[in-house]
């Protein structure tokens, strides 16, 4: 397989607006250890690719348990809380962030948690999970079937599942965890107007199973004026551009063997609560090499003179590995194009993790740049 963009038949124009998210960010800022995450100004970065601005918001320092899931894991759990105030234990699937993060959350309102990953994750991410006090289910298979396992398994002994990937008859708790995220969108609003500069023109986004690229069309949709989005997959790991490459544009199954680096984005279909919002909402699918995801991370790694060093795991990259990819590859002129990027283009990507697998970040990075002390 090679990389490839489909610019989408399905996208609808127009202002898609949304319900208040005033509780949700309300209820974050509530939470002792919350601070707004940074977003940083990168112009040698930009200058290096030939464009007018690289805005870069870092969630690696999120919680202190780098990554942006705990915005959604925190709102969905205090959600469920209101709902079902009894004795409870909650389980999820996830390929390391998700699953710290619910059961971070749980422990802060002492729930027990049950998080099934898959038995080939990195051993780091396992561990970290289970010093939030989990129980780990290790699972033989790919992340799918994990979610699968789970599913059944908590049906079985009543856990409740908190999920971010929707599927037949699991819908309302992933929307939960959507509005979570919203929080770090209107960060990245209000951050802009501190700086006074303007917002951008074109926003890349991880896909993995859709949660936070659901969020961030959900945000920039509700607008007046709008940028483009584009969603950013692995070539190994590709349900969202299978998807709306289909001729109704229905959720499809990946076509990848779903072992990329880019772990976090190892999923092979989208979440079904999320699809419906990203085929209408987003202008162009594209997949990228892992080879692209190690080279944004070093990119961030290695900062141009004038931009600060951004520590950005395998999956934290790929925004950015995305618009290398647009402004590199040659088969993607269509859509570089259709984008317009250009000197005068301001981009916006997400890293949505720091270094979540420090052995793999420093083989990547390499020891010496590797920031991790």
């Amino acid at each position: 397989m090679t990389m490839s963009a489909r610019i989408n038949p399905f996208f609808e124009p127009g202002v898609f607006p949304t319900g208040s998210r005033d509780a949700v960010r309300a209820f974050h800022r509530s939470i002792p250890t919350y601070s707004p995450t940074p977003l940083h100004a990168c112009p040698g970065l930009a200058a290096s690719l030939g464009l007018g601005q690289v805005y870069v918001k870092d969630e690696g320092q999120r919680f202190g348990l780098q990554a942006f899931k705990a915005l959604g894991a925190s709102w969905a759990l205090h959600q469920i809380r209101l709902m079902k105030p009894g004795p409870m234990t909650v389980a999820t699937t996830t390929a390391g962030n998700h699953g710290r993060a619910v059961a971070w959350a749980a422990r802060q309102l002492g729930i027990p948690a049950v998080i099934f990953i898959p038995a080939h994750a990195a051993p780091a991410r396992v561990e970290k999970i289970r010093s939030e006090g989990a129980r780990v289910e290790l699972v033989q298979g790919t992340y799918d079937e994990a979610v699968q396992h789970c599913a059944e398994l908590s049906a079985a002994q009543g856990w409740q599942v908190v999920a971010d990937v929707g599927y037949p008859g699991y819908l309302d708790i992933p929307n939960l965890i959507v509005e979570g995220y919203s929080t770090l969108f209107q960060e990245i609003d209000e951050q802009l107007a501190e700086m006074g500069v303007p917002p951008p023109t074109v926003v890349a986004v991880q896909a993995g199973v859709g949660s936070l690229l659901h969020a961030a069309v959900d945000h920039f949709r509700a607008k007046p004026v709008q940028p483009m989005m584009v969603a950013v997959e692995p070539l190994e790991s590709n349900p969202a551009f299978v998807s709306i490459s289909t001729p109704d544009g229905s959720p499809a199954l990946s076509l990848g063997r779903q072992d990329s680096i880019m772990a976090g984005l190892n999923c092979g279909t989208v979440s079904l609560a999320a699809w419906p919002t990203i085929r209408r909402g987003v202008e162009v699918f594209l997949t990228i090499t892992d080879r692209l995801a190690a080279d944004a991370m070093r990119r961030l790694a290695r900062p141009a003179v004038g931009d600060c060093a951004i520590v950005a795991g395998e999956s934290g990259g790929a925004g950015l590995a995305g618009i290398l990819a647009l402004l590199q590859s040659a088969r993607l002129r269509k859509a570089r194009n259709f984008l317009g990027l250009r000197p005068s283009t301001r981009v916006l990507v997400i890293n949505s993790e720091g270094a979540t697998d420090p052995d793999g970040y420093r083989r990547v990075v390499g020891a010496a740049d590797s920031g991790l002390g």
